[in-house]
């Protein structure tokens, strides 16, 4: 049977959403439990490089031309 962590932050950046995911995912992993992390960011037709900086923090472009904010090694 799957079970699901869900990890929510509200509308604000650079809370370590993705920080806690990545460590709550390696302590399972410590312990031999099998998880995958997945990212979802529920902008509608937008990107981030769309998005104002202010309010969603910096943009990264990777060498592919992908536009992803802080969370890009998580």
């Amino acid at each position: 049977m799957a079970k699901f962590v869900f990890v929510t932050g509200g509308v604000l950046s650079s809370l370590g959403k993705g920080i806690l995911s990545s460590s709550i995912a390696r302590i399972l992993k410590s312990r031999g439990i099998n998880s995958n992390c997945m990212k979802i960011d529920v902008y509608l037709n937008c990107d981030a490089g769309t998005l104002n900086p202010f309010e969603h923090g910096e943009v990264f472009v990777t060498q592919d031309g992908f536009e992803c904010d802080l969370d890009v090694g998580n």
